[in-house]
């Protein structure tokens, strides 16, 4: 059934592939931005999610094409997906990226909840493990790297993006409403398998990632799926594909490069170290764009 869509940060990198998702399947999407979305289909909203005021209009405008179209009224929407942020560290300080990223998490869930939007759906990050901006290589716990880990990051983006999380069980707790997290891997666009290769070739490059990678357009799979699944309350997703970006075995992998990480369970010939399979238990995940259809080896 096609719903009422409102996406932050539908112009990013990850967003615009999500947003294409989205609209293939027959909804509608109205972009919260800074800047416009280069999508016939979809109207752009510029709005600073750090302002309050903003956020609350802007989840409850039109969400219509045209300002000629046959009604201006507004209507609820039927989900939010929160991708707007700054997208990691050593872009802004460190302490405006935190202030950006929380305080406009904040903004869009206490609107979303208080305009009776029932489904929430936002980004995290893998970086909340903790390894991918330690200030120098560190070691997990266990892997595979799950959705029950303590997750103790010590850089600002991890940070925000815990705070996040909590921020979106606290109110799933307050509402009852349905706000779940994506803990998002390496996104992936078509164009950039072309960089496979030479990820092979130096194949610690990607450690700090635990090679993990999640294509662009089955995030767009998983993002739906989570808008489509209702009454699991406030869950944490990881959104990763099912193997290792590399082409060496996960075990030699964690052999040559994290030799005294405990492996808390068999893991497949390639698996992921970040592991999806909660998402595909609870949402019914099942990757559509290994990377093996696209690089040649």
């Amino acid at each position: 059934m096609a719903k009422r869509i409102m996406f932050t940060g539908g112009s990013g990198k990850a967003g615009r592939h999500v947003v294409q998702y989205l609209v293939e399947r027959g909804h509608q999407v109205l972009n919260l931005d800074l800047k416009p979305l280069d999508n016939p289909k979809v109207r752009t909203l510029i709005t600073d999610i750090t302002d309050g005021g903003q956020v609350f209009n802007a989840l409850s405008s039109n969400m219509g094409l045209h300002e000629f179209d046959s009604s201006l009224r507004p209507q609820v929407a039927d989900a939010v997906v929160h991708f707007a942020a700054i997208p990691r560290i050593m872009i802004t300080p460190d302490s405006e990226l935190f202030r950006i990223n929380a305080l406009g998490t904040y903004n869009v869930i206490e609107a979303a909840v208080k305009l009776g939007i029932p489904k929430i759906v936002i980004a995290s990050s893998e970086t909340t493990y903790g390894l991918v901006f330690a200030n120098e290589p560190r070691d997990p716990r266990y892997f595979p790297l799950d959705e029950e880990y303590d997750v103790d990051p010590m850089d600002s983006y991890a940070l925000s993006k815990v705070v996040n999380e909590q921020t979106a069980r606290a109110f799933a707790l307050r509402t009852g409403f349905d706000i779940y997290a994506l803990r998002i891997g390496n996104v992936i666009e078509p164009h950039e398998y072309g960089l496979f290769p030479k990820w092979f070739a130096d194949p610690g490059f990607r450690k700090r990632i635990a090679w993990s990678y999640i294509d662009a357009r089955d995030l767009g799979q998983i993002t739906h799926r989570a808008i489509e699944k209702d009454g699991l309350g406030f869950q944490i997703f990881n959104a990763a594909n099912d193997d290792c970006s590399s082409d060496l075995p996960t075990r030699e992998l964690l052999e040559r490069f994290y030799p005294d990480v405990p492996v808390k369970r068999e893991l497949g010939e390639f698996e992921t170290l970040l592991s999806n399979r909660k998402v595909k238990e609870m949402l019914g995940f099942r990757e559509e764009h290994n990377w093996r259809k696209y690089v040649s080896q």
